[in-house]
């Protein structure tokens, strides 16, 4: 992965984050159906982040 594909793996880490926020809401607010779209949110999130850590340290690696 190169520094433009990190970027792009980190932006759609905060496009997952964002895109969820009304359903976070929904949920707060008693709809439950809402909470099962924010676990499977979350559970990309948790992907990417992974593929963010795994390139940044590979990058850091590849350095030294």
């Amino acid at each position: 992965m190169s520094f433009n594909a990190l970027n792009s793996t980190f932006d759609e880490l905060q496009d997952a984050i964002n895109d969820c926020q009304t359903d976070v809401i929904k949920f707060v607010e008693g709809n439950n159906s809402a909470g099962t779209r924010v676990r499977k949110a979350m559970q990309v999130v948790k992907q990417l982040a992974q593929d963010v850590r795994v390139e940044v340290q590979d990058q850091k690696n590849a350095q030294f």
